[in-house]
């Protein structure tokens, strides 16, 4: 009986464990999806109907704001920047940080753990600290425009991804490197042929993470870009939300057309995401 008892017993705090962990992940699962619904709920009425029922479900919908934002040559120049910018800036951080993390985790050379030591110094340094030396510095440079935005990105993703893929690079056995040797690779050629695709996995999730944070990368085009022809989308929801301040639906539906790709990218790079920063945990 006594064994029996535990038994149950123990079961019992299993379930209870099991509801709660449920109970947690339902109510974090709402407080990130109900303000997305009530985002597009918002979008898809009138101007009347989000003042006087803001928080029932649009019946009909209404989808005459997205069609005049559609509509707008604006939202798609700020679109065709922001892609630019999220595109560049993404490449330029995988490119740089793969090279880097390579050469901290595979080559010898004098002052490694200390150049080491000052990039990831880098991580307690937000860019928000540097603003404005770093907008002399780009005025300087003639750069006030979306490589202003582009380079300083990359910049600051470096300490953070080289941590990621560094971690992934030191697991590949060293005797797979050897034997790529012998066979008559360079270090280019066994970081090109071998550990790049080898590091897929780390790859894909830093691409995600740039993607993300370029996207909604909010302050530093307030700061760099003085041309509304160059604004990016984050930058002209805000200047949108200004000049349509009191017709919130309208308001309601731009951001939501703004958020659209960001979600695209996220449901397709979800696994990738996931398996790059936890094969880079584990292996690192």
């Amino acid at each position: 009986m006594t064994e029996k008892n535990t038994i149950q017993s123990w079961k019992k705090q299993n379930r209870r464990s099991l509801i709660f962990k449920y109970i947690v992940l339902i109510i974090i699962f709402l407080i990130v999806v109900i303000p997305i619904i009530m985002l597009i709920f918002g979008a898809l009425k009138t101007r009347g109907e989000l003042a006087t029922k803001p928080y029932t479900p649009p019946i009909p919908p209404h989808f005459e704001n997205i069609q005049k934002i559609l509509n707008q040559p604006d939202f798609w120049n700020m679109l065709k920047n922001s892609l630019f910018v999220m595109l560049a800036a993404t490449a330029g951080t995988v490119l740089v940080a793969a090279m880097a993390a390579f050469s901290f985790s595979r080559l010898n050379f004098r002052g490694k753990n200390l150049s080491f030591n000052v990039v990831t110094l880098g991580l307690l340094f937000p860019m928000s600290i540097a603003i404005l030396p770093e907008y002399i510095l780009l005025r300087q440079l003639n750069l006030l425009n979306l490589w202003g935005i582009i380079l300083p990105e990359i910049a600051f993703a470096l300490a953070g991804d080289i941590l990621i893929l560094r971690g992934f690079f030191m697991a590949i056995p060293v005797e797979l490197q050897d034997a790529s040797y012998i066979d008559g690779c360079t270090n280019l050629g066994f970081f090109w042929k071998i550990l790049l695709p080898l590091a897929r996995p780390s790859l894909s999730a830093v691409a995600v993470l740039a993607m993300i944070n370029s996207w909604n990368e909010l302050f530093l085009p307030i700061v760099v870009l003085n041309e509304e022809r160059l604004y990016t989308l984050p930058l002209g929801t805000m200047q949108f939300s200004t000049e349509h301040g009191t017709d919130w639906a309208m308001v309601l539906a731009f951001v939501a057309l703004s958020m659209i790709p960001t979600i695209i990218f996220y449901l397709f790079a979800e696994k990738q995401l996931i398996s790059g920063l936890t094969a880079g945990a584990v292996k690192g």
